[in-house]
């Protein structure tokens, strides 16, 4: 049996990751096991802060030590604000450790040149271009970012208002696709958002994460 640990940033994880993502992933391969750690002053932090911080670093490499200790096979981090911080730890860490943006980036550099972001917290954009552009320079590729923010959308989901939150993020997500050649979601937050079908391609954070994830531990 292989362990999955995600490290969760978000109180509602089970509602908004756990459930709609982690469980049918369970079910569809019975060979996995999903193990979740929660410490939402991570999220509190990077955003005070602007940016992931050594603390933020710090905390990240207990956990996902303590994850190793338990028999980890794999570590994801899902709040995509932290991205870095897993990115730092790669190295350190004896599993594979990750982010969930990372196929998202990966797939809008494949996909085209114009990379449209969207979010409703700015330090989800940073982290994911971070990534983009990475993945872009891996690539020889030049690309271009466009970035949309649903500003108190993600305050609007936290309070439990998912049609509003919805409402919201779709306003930008419409004006968005007339600007760019695929649209990347920053957040896993807004990966079970309902919207009209769009003229470009949409990348969602959540289901891609775990495949990946499967990929790394060889299933």
């Amino acid at each position: 049996m292989k362990k999955l640990f995600c490290i969760n940033t978000i109180t509602n994880f089970k509602e908004i990751i756990y459930d709609p993502f982690g469980v049918p992933f369970m079910k569809k391969y019975p060979d996995i096991e999903i193990y979740n750690i929660l410490d939402d002053t991570l999220l509190k932090e990077v955003t005070l802060n602007d940016g992931v911080t050594s603390s933020v670093i710090r905390r990240m490499y207990n956990y996902s030590m303590s994850a190793v200790e338990y028999g980890a096979d794999c570590i994801m981090c899902t709040c995509t604000s932290l991205n870095t911080a897993a990115n730092a730890l790669k190295d350190i860490i004896p599993v594979p450790i990750f982010d969930i943006d990372e196929p998202v980036a990966r797939q809008a550099v494949q996909t085209g040149k114009r990379i449209g972001v969207l979010a409703t917290l700015p330090t989800s954009p940073k982290a994911i271009i971070k990534t983009i552009n990475a993945e872009a320079a891996k690539a020889g590729k030049s690309v271009e970012v466009i970035t949309k923010i649903a500003e108190g959308a993600f305050d609007v989901l936290s309070a439990g208002d998912r049609n509003k939150h919805d409402e919201m993020v779709c306003q930008q997500l419409y004006a968005l696709a007339h600007e760019v050649d695929v649209i990347a979601f920053a957040q896993i937050s807004i990966g079970l958002l309902k919207h009209d079908t769009c003229s470009v391609p949409i990348l969602k954070i959540g289901e891609s994460g775990y495949e990946y994830a499967r990929k790394l531990m060889g299933i």
